[in-house]
């Protein structure tokens, strides 16, 4: 974004209403930060971004229907003028490298999100990336590793099988994602043969733990 404005208008997406209540004010506490709207999960997010109005995207990390992970990386595909930050109760190295990867300014951990995320707000905002303490030894030893050839596990799926994945392992049945997808149980079903033929699974269990490794839902 070419310039920060006066205030900030942020739109804030988690599915419990006390986050939110909580992220709302330390927020207020700003005379520079400005919540606009409240969501409770990433496809309602990604709506409200593409509706515009929007400087900044706060998103939960782990939320039903949508992650905040497959938000932003939606966002991004979308080339929407806003800019992201990912915020979590997990301190997983994991999350930190998916939130730069789908173009996230910075992830936050919400037990220190009083004292980190006016900052992160800031930083995100000019246009500059936000990295909590620590994470910078976090990159530089996933790049050292990288270079020795220990490539961290990358996913082979296509969005819609991703997004298949998700729901299969939140444990909805065959005609209960056809119709939140709005596709037919059959199409479900190849999407889930094709994701078991290309993580090389066996079952729903063996999805569930893939899933929860990858950070689409929570443990």
């Amino acid at each position: 974004m070419s310039q920060t404005p006066h205030v900030a208008r942020i739109l804030l997406a988690d599915d419990h209403a006390l986050v939110r209540q909580g992220v709302r004010l330390i927020l207020e506490s700003q005379p520079d930060l400005q919540v606009v709207a409240e969501v409770s999960d990433g496809s309602e997010a990604v709506d409200a971004v593409a509706a515009g109005g929007v400087d900044l995207a706060i998103l939960d990390v782990s939320m039903p229907r949508m992650t905040g992970l497959q938000a932003a990386r939606e966002i991004s595909r979308r080339k929407l003028d806003v800019a992201v930050l990912l915020l979590s109760m997990h301190d997983h190295e994991q999350y930190l490298f998916e939130a730069l990867k789908v173009g996230a300014a910075g992830y936050v951990h919400k037990s220190v999100a009083d004292r980190d995320l006016i900052h992160a707000c800031r930083a995100a905002l000019r246009g500059e990336p936000f990295l909590y303490p620590g994470a910078l030894s976090t990159i530089i030893r996933e790049f050292l590793a990288r270079r020795d050839g220990q490539e961290e596990e990358a996913s082979v799926l296509s969005s819609r099988e991703e997004e298949v994945l998700k729901l299969i392992a939140e444990g909805h049945s065959g005609r209960e994602i056809a119709q939140m997808l709005f596709i037919s149980p059959k199409t479900v079903e190849r999407h889930r043969a094709n994701i078991l033929t290309k993580l090389g699974l066996k079952d729903r269990l063996e999805l569930t733990k893939y899933a929860i490794r990858a950070g689409l839902i929570e443990p």
